[in-house]
Formats: C-alpha cells, structure tokens, sequence
C-alpha cells in the first residue's frame, strides 16, 4: 500500500500545478484548514471531495473489550466527513 502525501508534497504539486511559489502553496493549505475549523459548526463543504459536520450522538451502553464489563457512554459531539459522490466515483469507479 502506496503510503499518504505529506503536506509537503501536496504544496510541491500544487504549486507546480498552479505555477506558484510553494510558499504561496503553503499558505493556500493552511488557509483552506482554518476556514474549515472556523466553520465546521455550519458544515463546511470542499466542492469535490466532502464536507465537515458535527453530529450529536446519544448517550449509550457500551462494553470494555477487556473485560467485557458494561459501561455507561456519555453522549457527545463528533466531528465527521462525509465524502462526496463525485470523490467516491473519481475513487471507486462507477458501477
């Protein structure tokens, strides 16, 4: 299995791409995750590739893997991503 693009080298394609400096690059990725941070409480949606929502979940009955013991999980907020068709289809092929 191919390992994952660091950040820097999604800069280095990016500006190679765009013709920019990999600064600039830098600086676009970094801008992109701010925003996404900021506004992940309205779901924050990158056209292409998914979008950022918070999710409530419910308090539940879970069990300790070790012990088997029944435990009392807390309900929580999550932050998910969900991933667009066009991703998945550029991905997985259409059926």
């Amino acid at each position: 299995m191919a390992k994952a693009l660091s950040k820097s080298e999604i800069a280095t394609e990016l500006a190679t791409k765009s013709n920019i400096t990999k600064k600039a690059a830098v600086e676009i990725l970094e801008f992109i995750a701010e925003l996404a941070y900021k506004n992940a409480k309205n779901t924050f949606t990158l056209p292409g590739l998914g979008k950022l929502v918070l999710v409530d979940r419910k308090a539940r009955i879970g069990r300790n893997p070790a012990t088997g013991e029944t435990i009392q999980i807390k309900a929580k907020r999550v932050v998910k991503f969900r991933v667009a068709k066009a991703a998945k289809d550029a991905i997985l092929g259409t059926k």
